[in-house]
């Protein structure tokens, strides 16, 4: 307690710390603290599976529950978590504009059926802790000045010189509305209209995003996704992502589940340049227990396109974390598209730019963000993560599926915890006519399936869905089983040639040469000969390989152990 008051009194002077603090200690003081199973550290058996809570759909059945049913049928000795995406009620933005943080959309189900999915499986919500809907009770209570939400979003004068603000969106920053009593204000909009900044600054804020925190927790989260942390905080005059307020914020979450729920995590999402990304690691892992590893996803894309890993390769050299209690969250895909800013200082602008032409051409959009100059840049590739591994002009792509796997063989060897969108678990290509329907390019890549035509296509062995499924499933449940693959165990990345990606992962008495052709030719290699023997098995296929003449075929990937 006496970290939690000391950590007010750093982000609201000692005389509103104090009162915060008044505020806040009885709502922890009140926590029923209860018996959890959850071990407090990362293992190998950690793998995370991110879908909306409608992804998959059946007539007369809850979605929540028709996702419970077929994680239970086909994925219980792969997956050990469920990460739900905003499944409160909404009003835009695919459930990121919350309209109620206490209550489950009842189009998707209850907390009944959430409930019923964390007796199977861990559970991690998105904690969307930097807006709120402009159709919420809350904002209406703004509007009409009542007490506890006066100051609940920023007011800002609209002649304010705002050039300096990092943006994330083409938006304007500020948008305009009337409050009850007449008074026009421009308030604080940084994702879109409907999406109203929390003022921070208030001490009102602060209790009530940490009543909710607790709420969380009581509901049976064991992981929360900071949405959007990086913007927590505003001071007019600089760029209002980062401040050193945010990152007191998170260590205040973080000491709070500390006291209370020491095995829940917290994980920052934050879609910037690697070294600005993992500074919500803290000082001595002190913040966020993961951060989403952001590079990966945009860096493994460009890799492929260019059959060459030496970038990859020199960056993943640096994925070295200082604390065993912290991991990366290696993903890449998720209900957003593929991040561009993260290869920022990586790669030249020219090599961006050649990627923008392929997702275009391969059915994709690009999202753009506003820079202080007032021009506008590259931000985001909007497209299936799948379908931006399409490599051909004639209809015809006999390896598309096969440099799919390649691609994510690798993410689930690095260091960290994986984490797969179901959309590439299930093999799902890009969602044209739902971005037909909503004019959203994000649309791409959140389709909304009926189950009973999944599983017809999984059962159907020349489906592209099965092709995906079946082969994604038993690469995750061999990854389960061997403690090199731990999050934190060592690694070493070895530099043999460009059209491979090569990395040794070993703890105790495990050693694994996890080998990735990321070419369309085959590539013939030799490993250090140092090892016990100079044959290994390959864990994937049980097929022996001689160290000193290994042949790879395009795409084809092995662990030799």
């Amino acid at each position: 307690m006496d970290k939690i008051k000391q950590l007010l009194n750093s982000i609201y002077g000692e005389k509103n710390g104090v009162s915060a603090f008044l505020r806040i200690s009885p709502l922890i003081e009140n926590f029923p603290i209860k018996q959890r199973t959850r071990k407090t550290c990362f293992s190998q058996e950690d793998v995370v599976l991110i879908t909306y809570g409608d992804t998959l759909k059946k007539k007369g059945e809850s979605p929540i529950s028709t996702i419970h049913k077929f994680a239970n049928k086909y994925l219980k000795d792969a997956i050990s978590t469920i990460h739900f995406l905003p499944f409160f009620p909404f009003s835009s933005d695919d459930g990121f504009s919350i309209i109620d943080f206490y209550a489950i959309d009842s189009k998707l189900g209850s907390w009944n059926d959430v409930n019923a999915i964390g007796g199977d499986f861990q559970l991690m919500f998105d904690y969307v802790l930097n807006h709120f809907s402009s159709k919420s009770k809350w904002f209406e209570n703004y509007l009409e000045g009542k007490k506890g939400f006066k100051q609940f979003a920023i007011e800002v004068d609209p002649l304010t010189d705002l050039s300096q603000v990092t943006r994330p969106r083409s938006l304007p920053l500020l948008t305009e509305f009337k409050k009850h009593d007449g008074q026009i204000v421009h308030l604080w909009t940084t994702f879109s209209a409907d999406q109203i900044d929390f003022n921070f600054k208030s001490l009102d804020v602060i209790e009530k995003m940490i009543e909710v925190l607790l709420f969380y927790v009581q509901q049976g989260a064991t992981i929360l996704r900071l949405d959007a942390i990086a913007y927590l905080w505003k001071e007019i005059g600089t760029s209002c992502i980062h401040l050193n307020q945010v990152h007191l914020i998170v260590k205040l979450f973080r000491s709070i589940l500390d006291l209370v729920a020491p095995d829940v995590m917290i994980i920052s999402e934050t879609n910037v340049p690697h070294d600005e990304n993992i500074s919500y690691f803290g000082n001595n892992g002190d913040e966020a227990q993961m951060v989403y590893n952001f590079t990966l996803p945009p860096l493994l894309f460009y890799s492929f396109v260019k059959e060459d890993a030496t970038f990859l390769s020199a960056w993943a050299k640096g994925l070295y974390l200082k604390s065993e209690k912290n991991a990366f969250y290696n993903f890449t895909a998720s209900h957003d598209g593929i991040g561009v800013r993260p290869l920022e200082g990586i790669l030249p602008q020219k090599e961006i730019n050649a990627l923008v032409k392929i997702v275009k051409s391969n059915g994709g959009q690009v999202s753009y963000k506003k820079n202080p100059d007032g021009s506008k840049s590259p931000y985001e590739l909007n497209i299936s993560y799948i379908d931006a591994f399409w490599r051909n002009d004639s209809g015809k792509d006999p390896l598309h599926a096969n440099r799919f796997m390649a691609s994510q063989a690798i993410q689930y060897v690095l260091p960290g915890v994986p984490a797969t969108y179901i959309h590439s678990l299930i093999g799902s290509r890009n969602w044209i006519k739902g971005v037909k329907q909503t004019g959203r390019a994000r649309t791409i890549n959140r389709e909304k399936l009926q189950i009973k035509e999944v599983i017809k296509e999984l059962k159907n062995t020349e489906s592209f869905r099965s092709q995906i499924f079946y082969p994604y499933l038993n690469l995750i449940k061999i990854r389960k089983e061997q403690p090199a693959f731990h999050p934190n165990a060592d690694f070493e990345i070895l530099d043999i040639d460009p059209g491979i990606f090569v990395i040794k992962r070993y703890m105790d008495n495990q050693r694994i040469y996890a080998i990735t052709n990321i070419s369309s030719a085959e590539v013939a290699l030799s490993l250090p000969l140092h090892e016990e023997s100079s044959q290994m098995s390959d864990l994937l296929t049980g097929e022996k390989f001689q160290l000193n003449s290994i042949n790879l075929k395009p795409y084809q990937f092995i662990w030799l152990s």
